[in-house]
């Protein structure tokens, strides 16, 4: 297990003064990253109290001790916090078979989007001593119902004589026993028992270990991992389930790359961005973003503050599907994307020449061209290769995009003779840096130590940042932040490697 990590106090500290507290009460004073409230012993330890809440007192049960911190879980609460509500999910808890999908539950919606706020903005300071010049309104949304991706594990329980099909349990290898889940879309959080009526009546329920689900705007699929060849009972009855639930069976014998629907045809599994007249069919293994309401938004912010221009030239590295792609084809000259995946580039091509194809001749999109490329591979000499471009947009999973960054803060060192910079790759001489950034992120370490990059490093101004709560009750934290170059020198030396970071 890490170690905890303090935060500074995620939401105000109480206005009430509790100087002379009962023995072995504490005051918690914020939340750290994984929703344990942060509390202070009288000499100063730090106690990380799992199911407690800022302006709290409470007592707690220590079950952890280390010279300089402790971790407990809730006792009593002596003095609540406005911001406790009762939680939606009868699963969620501290009890033994407590479900571990969400962690925030008990915490106002509203408090969540402040207690992560303050996330990335002490990431920010304290890993990158980056403080952006405005924050941006927080991208929020429905905080039920809005999963439309999920990987729900599968075990018959022969013991019990169920099947269980769900999320683990909180620190636990163990599948919860949940009869309903409020954060899965209605539809789906009304499969969960027949899904496991399902499971039971097959040949293969001990050979069938995971459910992925995928909800398109119009179809639902599930994807079946089966470790073993099914039998043709068993196929007809995904298919008799499938006719009377509505959803799409696919089956995956093996790896990734197996994954292939039960009964060829039928509607395609997709996605739209109105705001762009853009269809994004994918396959249920793809990765697309969990909430279709919040994506919507976020592609809408970032190509405003990108502010592309039909003059300009544009990158986005690691481009998945073309979600920010393809919106930015039908504003730009020219588009590259790039991406590690061939098979996420293929499908890139696939869906450019789908929307080529429906958008009216007035409106074609952009020249647009897919590579496939390792991105955390990337070097100075790779960078000036793919030509200059007016913006970028950088959409990297939560290792971050040090490479790139380090690349383009490289050539920026360069130019200014810093000590021990490597020498400017050829070519380089008439290539320009992007004059604007927008660093979509969903580890708010990684896009610390980014923008600290470009920053210190590479002439830029962190001109905006917010979080996007694409995952209300979970502690997970998404963020955009804006970067701006202004070309100023370099301020301090950088590594060669990229900074170890808590994930």
């Amino acid at each position: 297990m890490s170690e905890p990590k303090e935060l500074s106090p995620a939401l105000e500290p109480s206005t009430q003064d509790t100087p002379d507290l009962p023995e072995g009460w504490l005051q918690v004073q914020s939340m750290d990253l994984d929703a344990q409230g942060v509390a202070r012993r009288p000499d100063g330890k730090v106690v990380f109290i799992d199911g407690a809440l800022p302006f709290e007192l409470v007592s707690a049960n220590t079950h952890r001790k280390k010279n300089n911190w402790e971790q407990a879980s809730l006792l009593a609460i002596h003095r609540e916090s406005p911001q406790r509500v009762r939680p939606g999910c009868p699963h969620f808890g501290l009890h033994a078979g407590a479900c571990g999908g969400c962690k925030m539950q008990h915490l106002d919606a509203a408090a969540q989007v402040a207690v992560k706020q303050r996330v990335l903005e002490d990431n920010l300071w304290h890993l990158g001593k980056v403080q952006a010049e405005m924050l941006l309104r927080p991208i929020q949304g429905p905080t039920w119902g809005y999963r439309y991706r999920a990987r729900l594990a599968v075990r018959h329980v022969i013991k019990k004589g169920t099947v269980l099909v769900g999320f683990h349990e909180r620190k636990s290898r163990y599948i919860a026993d949940m009869q309903t889940c409020k954060i899965l879309p209605p539809h789906v959080d009304a499969l969960l028992m027949p899904l496991r009526g399902l499971i039971a009546s097959l040949d293969a329920r001990d050979t069938c270990p995971q459910i992925e689900l995928a909800c398109g705007d119009t179809v639902t699929a599930l994807v079946l991992r089966h470790l073993e060849p099914l039998s043709a009972a068993d196929t007809e009855r995904l298919r008799a389930f499938g006719a009377q639930h509505a959803v799409q069976w696919w089956l995956q014998p093996k790896g990734p790359d197996t994954v292939h629907l039960l009964d060829a045809g039928g509607e395609t599994l997709s996605y739209g961005l109105p705001d762009f007249g853009i269809t994004m069919p994918f396959k249920p293994t793809d990765f697309t973003q969990v909430n279709p309401h919040i994506n919507r938004v976020l592609v809408s912010r970032a190509l405003r503050l990108l502010d592309v221009g039909k003059h300009e030239r544009v990158i986005d590295w690691f481009c998945g599907l073309g979600n920010f792609t393809l919106p930015l084809a039908t504003r730009a000259r020219e588009v590259l994307g790039i991406e590690g995946s061939e098979a996420l580039v293929a499908r890139s091509r696939e869906n450019y020449v789908l929307n080529q194809g429906l958008a009216p001749v007035h409106q074609a999109l952009a020249a647009t061209k897919f590579v496939a490329r390792n991105l955390f591979e990337m070097t100075p000499e790779m960078l000036v290769a793919d030509g200059t471009a007016d913006k970028w947009l950088v959409d990297p999973p939560r290792e971050g995009a040090f490479a790139l960054v380090k690349a383009l803060a490289d050539i920026h060192r360069a130019r200014h003779g810093v000590e021990g910079a490597a020498p400017l790759p050829p070519q380089a001489e008439g290539w320009t840096p992007p004059r604007r950034i927008v660093y979509v992120s969903c580890n708010p370490a990684t896009l610390a130590r980014d923008a600290g990059l470009l920053v210190h490093q590479g002439g830029y101004r962190c001109t905006a940042a917010g979080m996007v709560n694409m995952f209300p009750h979970t502690a997970h934290v998404e963020s955009m932040a804006v970067f701006e170059w202004d070309g100023h020198a370099p301020s301090v030396k950088v590594d060669d490697a990229a900074p170890e970071v808590a994930g």
